[in-house]
């Protein structure tokens, strides 16, 4: 049973993983189980460059931040467990959370976050009835979004980057995913808010 189970390894998926994994020493989620299912093949990193984006070199692909994102959350947090080699499948409600189901297995987690694209090859089961036009893309381009509110879909199920209906991004995702990590971190700590920074010691 994971605590918390992310589908999704892009942008949003894989910056929600590594806030949640930076809060591994905070009492509110230092027993906490969070695992990634890091499906990237169909990523619009895949094929994306970056020279306008802050803190990441001009001519940066995102195929190489998809790789070294993998590489640091390994490295700096080990405890959450990456799951590379498989695809969502299904979402199904249960009485003590929800079962993911993907391309080889199942898993049980008390909270999911979808932070896959948002094309309408969409095809996770169990989402159907929160699938809607995006509100903020070319309608010629059949993007889509699943309804939420302040990310979140209902209880327990959360939607992260562009499936939330934000603009694509490489910042906005990533920040939406990040807000979806410390939205689960107050929830841990009982309401009460919570950020993780790192500083500098002098």
């Amino acid at each position: 049973m994971f605590d918390v189970l992310i589908i999704g390894g892009g942008a949003s998926g894989m910056s929600c993983a590594l806030v949640l994994g930076s809060a591994k020493d905070h009492e509110c989620a230092r027993a906490k189980k969070i695992g990634l299912i890091a499906h990237q093949k169909t990523s619009h990193l895949q094929n994306a460059l970056f020279n306008n984006v802050l803190g990441v070199t001009p001519g940066t692909t995102g195929a190489s931040i998809l790789e070294s994102g993998k590489g640091q959350l390994h490295s700096l947090y080990p405890h959450v467990q990456q799951i590379d080699t498989e695809k969502a499948t299904e979402i199904l409600k249960t009485e003590h959370g929800f079962l993911v189901k993907t391309n080889k297995t199942e898993y049980s987690a008390k909270l999911v976050v979808v932070a896959v694209g948002y094309t309408n090859l969409f095809t996770i089961k169990g989402l159907d009835s929160y699938i809607e036009p995006h509100p903020r893309a070319k309608t010629e381009k059949h993007r889509i979004w699943l309804k939420n509110t302040d990310h979140k879909i209902d209880e327990g199920l959360y939607v992260a980057g562009t499936l939330a209906g934000w603009r694509s991004q490489f910042a906005i995702a990533c920040g939406s995913g990040a807000q979806v990590a410390t939205d689960i971190l107050t929830l841990w700590n009982n309401g009460e808010h919570v950020k993780i920074h790192d500083k500098v010691v002098v």
